[in-house]
């Protein structure tokens, strides 16, 4: 026969139970965590060396923490997760309202219950995600809704004067009692609701509105906050800030590879109705994309620049590339470098521009991005190819024009026309010999959008592909207009 949770008092009692805060509760789980080994933290890459690190030493030292970040760096992720350092279960009193500990409760409503039910005193057990209360600040959250407040309700419908602790409305931050309170964005709390957690961050307990009463609450508290609202010029509080014990900075992933085994883990790739396979060159001009964004200086980096840019950039490059298959009754859906140019809504909306930024406007911006990230993967990949054939092939009065809705194959005897070039997809090792005729069309896409990068070739705003033209006169990477193929 299971186990059975003690239910009341009394019978809490006799199982020996000892209660332990919700601190000492986080840190001997990390540390049994530690020591078998286990992952802390699932689905989150690129901080194994510098945030968990750092995370972890403020939990075994026993620390509120704020994490501090640009938007899209799994902060939010982070302290959802915490949880999993909290126990699966802990008693408390039933029909309290700031989770009662049976032996030592705090609120009117708990003390009152075990003096009048004794050993009998209901008990319920709270599993961790209940103990886990998350707020996002904004400007017209009050102190009544984190702290508490009179409620005139209470009063009316018990008899109780207004000053009888029975009459209390308890806020987010009492109702977490024995487990975690997070607070996003932290500075977008008015001054004096940053001054009303002052007690809580040092001393461990609250005040609610005239009450002559302390509570002393058992939470662990953890917020998050943009780098430049978090400064002494911007909208938080410096006491406030002198009393959260580690301040922990988040980045976005380091090297490209990290940030494209992010961007897999979060972009909806397998749609079900057809295969899909996006060539690991269309991925990684994907994630360039993101990391040149992070150094344009018509961007303001400290907005910065999301990591859900090149989830949802690829999320759409696969849809564009899925629309075409599902058109021409094509088995495999595969993106190309056209399907990234079709999805520039996708990037456009996640860039703040500076005042250049604006004069050029979001949209040329975003086409520069991807016919830069277009060329870097060219270089990085086969930077050292010999592409004189190909250029040659235009300076002497060659032609292509391919649509962004042209089919793979077509697209592939479309190719075939200009000399070396589906041999440098092969020799580049871009794609394997055999490889399906839509990969092969991506990966000679990729090529002739890197070469019009470096101004080798020209292309129309039609998509017509020619000899490059004098300087000043080409096209250059922001007249892509997709691929007709004739």
């Amino acid at each position: 026969m299971a186990h059975q949770r003690p239910r009341t008092l009394g019978a809490l009692r006799a199982s020996g139970y000892r209660s332990r805060t919700v601190r000492e509760e986080v840190r001997s789980n990390v540390i049994r965590l530690l020591r078998s080994g286990e992952p802390l933290f699932t689905g989150i890459q690129g901080y194994e060396d510098t945030v968990i690190p750092q995370l972890v030493n403020a939990l075994l030292a026993r620390q509120d923490f704020i994490l501090l970040g640009l938007r899209g760096q799994a902060k939010s992720r982070i302290l959802r997760q915490l949880n999993r350092f909290l126990d699966d279960e802990i008693p408390a009193l039933e029909g309290t309202e700031v989770n009662d500990n049976p032996l030592k409760p705090i609120s009117r409503e708990g003390r009152l219950l075990v003096e009048a039910a004794g050993d009998d005193a209901p008990v319920v057990w709270l599993p961790r995600e209940a103990r886990y209360v998350e707020k996002l600040a904004t400007p017209d959250v009050t102190v009544a809704d984190i702290i508490g407040d009179v409620d005139p309700i209470k009063a009316a419908r018990g008899g109780h004067l207004l000053s009888d602790e029975l009459t209390i409305h308890y806020g987010l931050l009492p109702r977490a009692n024995r487990g975690i309170f997070a607070l996003n964005e932290l500075p977008d709390l008015s001054g004096k609701i940053q001054v009303s957690l002052f007690n809580i961050l040092q001393e461990g307990d609250i005040q609610i509105k005239g009450y002559p009463i302390r509570f002393a609450l058992d939470v662990l508290l953890v917020f998050t906050a943009n780098p430049e609202d978090y400064t002494a010029r911007g909208k938080i509080i410096t006491p406030l800030k002198d009393r959260i014990g580690a301040e922990i900075r988040t980045h976005y992933p380091e090297d490209v590879e990290t940030g494209m085994d992010i961007t897999a883990q979060e972009a909806w790739v397998e749609r079900g109705e057809l295969p899909v396979e996006v060539p690991d060159f269309v991925s990684e001009v994907v994630e360039r994309v993101a990391f040149l964004a992070r150094k344009d200086k018509r961007i303001d980096q400290r907005s910065g620049v999301s990591q859900r840019l090149p989830i949802t950039l690829l999320d759409s490059a696969v849809s564009n590339a899925e629309r075409r298959a599902l058109r021409l009754e094509e088995a495999q859906v595969v993106p190309r470098v056209g399907d990234v140019f079709a999805s520039l809504p996708t990037i456009t909306g996640k860039m703040e521009l500076e005042y250049e930024g604006e004069i050029q406007g979001a949209e040329k911006i975003a086409r520069e991005l991807i016919a830069g990230a277009a060329r870097e993967v060219f270089l990085i990949r086969a930077g050292e190819a010999d592409v004189e054939p190909i250029v040659e092939y235009f300076e002497d009065g060659g032609a292509l024009q391919v649509s962004a809705e042209a089919g793979a194959d077509a697209c592939v005897q479309g190719f075939q026309q200009v000399p070396g070039l589906l041999q440098l997809v092969e020799d580049a090792e871009l794609a394997a010999v055999g490889a399906s005729a839509g990969v092969r069309a991506a990966a000679c896409e990729l090529i002739l959008e890197a070469l019009v990068a470096e101004r080798r070739l020209s292309r129309s705003q039609a998509g017509r592909y020619g000899k490059a033209r004098a300087a000043g006169g080409g096209a250059g990477p922001s007249g892509f207009q997709g691929f007709d193929l004739g």
